[in-house]
């Protein structure tokens, strides 16, 4: 028996556009290979469907029940971990990060630890932690406890993740570049730590990004959303999505973080910097009612469809939206294709994250593959070149 397997009689996903190529698996090594090197292979017939890199989710505040900022026991904490990738791979997800947003020390220190890059069975793969506070303005908190946060002057980075969580598990950070502190902050989560460092929560003007971009950030958080309003003479942080800086930005297309229009006008600004997040909490995946808080939200929460808010209030916690939906609402909202928008979840995110192996179909990078059909619906997804889901 051949360890190659061939997907043939499809399309393939790659640079933003389908190819009617086919593509080869060495389901040993887990990798993809070059067709013109093999000599014996299995077919899988793909019967004109499409497979796509697996997806990479790059917010996610957890899913499926569970708030990464919530610990009880190593124990249930890990199989809760466990339970998340299960979800997260029926979203056509193959990696993802995990984001804390603003708690308190104790807390960042408590559960970092546990987000260190991992591997779960049948399940999409831990590549660490997006940090989204605590160092961000009060002024635009959403649904974080403004009592949390900080201003780089007066803090020490170790002092607020721990300097091994720095090292090991967080990979991403959120910034509001206006705080004082804020440059030297970017600069050395960058230069020292080689973290990527995003901007967001902010009431930061349009020049104030600037100069976080040139001190090392390379994106900005759910554009639009805990930001200034775009105004056509004081264009704040979203209007770097089209500035000559080109930065990547997040985006949740969920049609409530976002108008549908703004969805399209944000994606055409820069479909090679556009990456489509979920943002969503716990809930996702759950039954529409009202569920109890946790470390970053002391309220009770209630979940109507994909929207979450604080209950009683209309202040929005994040989504309970999966992002296999978020593609298909792109595709929708913009009239791009499918390809697309799936490049807004795989290749953008690699090159944003430094990722050399995997999200994107090339010779040499895993075989972390999702199989969608025309609408874009996930029909299996593979880790590895092993198939884990039937979609």
């Amino acid at each position: 028996m051949s360890n190659i397997v061939a997907f043939v009689e499809g399309y393939i996903c790659l640079g933003g556009k389908l190819h009617k190529r086919s593509l080869y698996v060495d389901v040993k090594k887990g990798c993809i290979v070059d067709g013109r090197e093999v000599k014996a292979y299995e077919i899988c017939n793909l019967h004109g469907q499409i497979i796509a890199p697996a997806f990479l989710e790059l917010q996610t505040n957890g899913c499926a029940g569970f708030h990464f900022t919530n610990f009880e026991t190593l124990e249930s904490y890990q199989a809760q971990l466990n339970a998340v990738s299960r979800y997260l791979v029926s979203t056509g997800v193959g990696s993802f990060w995990a984001t804390i947003p603003t708690v308190s020390p104790k807390v960042f220190k408590k559960v970092l630890p546990l987000l260190k890059p991992q591997t779960f069975v049948n399940g999409a793969e831990l590549l660490g932690a997006h940090c989204e506070g605590p160092w961000l303005n009060p002024a635009k908190k959403g649904a974080h406890d403004a009592a949390l946060m900080q201003v780089p002057d007066s803090t020490e980075v170790d002092d607020v993740y721990g300097a091994e969580n720095l090292r090991s598990s967080i990979k991403m950070v959120t910034v509001a570049p206006e705080l004082a502190g804020s440059s030297k902050l970017i600069s050395s989560l960058r230069q020292n730590l080689r973290m990527v460092v995003s901007i967001g929560h902010s009431q930061a003007d349009y020049d104030t990004g600037i100069k976080a971009l040139e001190a090392g950030a390379t994106t900005l958080t759910h554009v639009f959303n805990a930001m200034e309003p775009l105004n056509h003479r004081r264009p704040g942080l979203a209007g770097l999505i089209s500035s000559p800086q080109k930065p990547y930005y997040s985006i949740i297309a969920d049609g409530i973080h976002l108008h549908p229009a703004v969805v399209s006008i944000a994606f055409r600004a820069n479909p090679e910097r556009c990456i489509l997040i979920t943002d969503s909490v716990e809930v996702a995946g759950k039954p529409d009612g009202v569920y109890p808080g946790h470390a970053q939200v002391p309220h009770m929460q209630r979940k109507v469809g994909n929207k979450v808010t604080i209950e009683g209030t209309d202040t929005l916690i994040g989504s309970s939206i999966g992002l296999d939906e978020c593609v298909r609402n792109l595709v929708s909202y913009s009239g791009c294709s499918l390809a697309e928008a799936i490049r807004c979840v795989t290749e953008n995110i690699a090159n944003l994250m430094g990722l050399y192996d995997r999200g994107i179909l090339a010779p040499g990078r895993r075989a972390d593959l999702v199989m969608l059909d025309a609408e874009g619906h996930v029909k299996g997804v593979w880790i590895k070149g092993r198939k884990v889901s039937k979609g």
